[in-house]
C-alpha cells in the first residue's frame, strides 16, 4: 500500500471483523480514519488499540447506524470532507427483523443504509467508493416488486444474497453515472472471501455453530479478508467499475485481484431499478455534478 498521509477514509462497520481491521491497517499508512460505528463503545476500543501501537494516528469514532435512516443523516451532516468512503459495515442471515424505516434487516443495512450515506457524502468524496459483497451475490435475486420481503416468505440465506447482489448493482450503476457526468470519482467493489469474523454468528441458528467450526478448519484470518477492501481502496490505477477478490482457489482467501462478478450483477435494467426504487424507499436523489472528484493517489 502507498504511504495514505493527507488521506481521510471512512470505514463503515469499523468496530470489529474487516473494518476495525481496515481502519487499522490505513491509519498505520498514514491516513486519517473515521470509525463510523453502530456500537461506538466497542468501535473506541478499537481505535484505543490502533493508537496504542500507533501513537501518532489518527482515528475518531462517530455514530452511525445504517438501520436508521436518522442516524444517517445524523452522520452525514457532520462529516467532513474525505477521499474514500468504505461501505463495509453488514449484517449476515439474521432473523426476519425490521429497521427503523421498515426496511427488511439485511437489505435496509447492507444496501439501503450504504445507499443513503454514499448520496448524502457524495459532495464531500474526493476519490472513491468502495462497497464490501460477497461471492453470496451468485445465488441472489433481486425482486423489484417485492425488496423488503413484504409478500415473500422470508428466507434468511436468499435475503443475504439479495442484499449482496444489491451492493454490486449499486456499484456499477453508480460508476455508469459517474461515467456520464464526466466525473474522475470512482465506484469499486471488493468481496473477502471466506473469512472468520463476527459476522457469522448471528443467524440464530444451530448455524451458528457449524460456522464456528467452519471458521476454525476452513476460513482464513480477517485480516486476510479485509486486504481485497484495502486494495479497492487505496490501488491507485484501480479503474472504476472493478470488482476485487481473493485470487486463491474458488476466491475463498489469497492476494488480491480483480474477479469477475456474475451475469445478473451487470443487468442494467435491473440495476436501474433497483436504483429507482433505493430512491424512493430512503429519500436520497443523487446528484452527480460533471468533472467532479479527483486522481489523488
Amino acid at each position: 500500500m502507498n504511504d495514505q498521509s493527507g488521506r481521510t477514509f471512512v470505514v463503515t462497520g469499523a468496530n470489529s471483523g474487516l473494518g476495525a481491521v481496515s481502519a487499522r491497517v490505513l491509519a498505520e499508512a498514514g491516513a486519517s480514519v473515521i470509525l463510523a460505528c453502530r456500537n461506538t463503545v466497542r468501535g473506541e476500543a478499537v481505535a484505543d488499540r490502533i493508537r496504542e501501537s500507533q501513537p501518532e494516528a489518527q482515528c475518531e469514532v462517530r455514530s452511525l447506524d445504517l438501520a436508521d435512516l436518522s442516524s444517517v443523516y445524523a452522520f452525514t451532516n457532520e462529516c467532513p470532507q474525505i477521499d474514500v468512503l468504505i461501505n463495509n459495515a453488514g449484517v449476515m442471515a439474521v432473523p426476519k427483523s425490521r429497521t427503523k424505516d421498515g426496511f427488511e434487516m439485511q437489505l435496509g443495512t447492507n444496501h439501503l443504509g450504504h445507499f443513503a450515506l454514499t448520496g448524502l457524502l457524495l459532495d464531500r468524496i474526493n476519490d472513491r467508493v468502495v462497497t464490501v459483497s460477497s461471492g453470496m451475490h451468485r445465488i441472489g435475486r433481486v425482486d423489484l416488486k417485492d425488496l423488503n420481503w413484504e409478500q415473500r416468505t422470508y428466507r434468511r440465506w436468499p435475503a443475504y444474497a439479495q442484499s449482496k447482489l444489491a451492493n454490486l448493482l449499486f456499484t456499477y450503476e453508480l460508476q455508469r453515472r459517474f461515467d456520464a457526468a464526466g466525473s474522475s470519482m470512482r465506484a469499486v467493489a471488493a468481496h473477502p472471501g471466506y473469512a472468520s469474523t463476527g459476522l457469522q454468528s448471528h443467524t440464530g441458528t444451530i448455524q451458528d455453530k457449524l460456522m464456528r467450526v467452519t471458521n476454525k478448519l476452513l476460513a482464513q484470518s480477517a485480516e486476510g479478508g479485509a486486504l481485497p477492501s484495502l486494495y479497492a481502496a487505496t490501488a491507485p490505477s484501480l479503474p472504476g467499475g472493478s470488482y476485487v477478490g481473493p485470487g486463491g482457489r474458488f476466491e475463498q482467501r489469497g492476494s488480491p485481484v480483480l474477479v469477475r462478478s456474475n451475469k445478473r450483477s451487470r443487468d442494467r435494467a435491473l440495476a436501474k431499478g433497483l436504483w429507482e426504487e433505493s430512491e424512493a424507499l430512503t429519500g436520497v436523489a443523487y446528484r452527480i455534478p460533471a468533472g467532479t472528484g479527483s486522481t489523488q493517489n
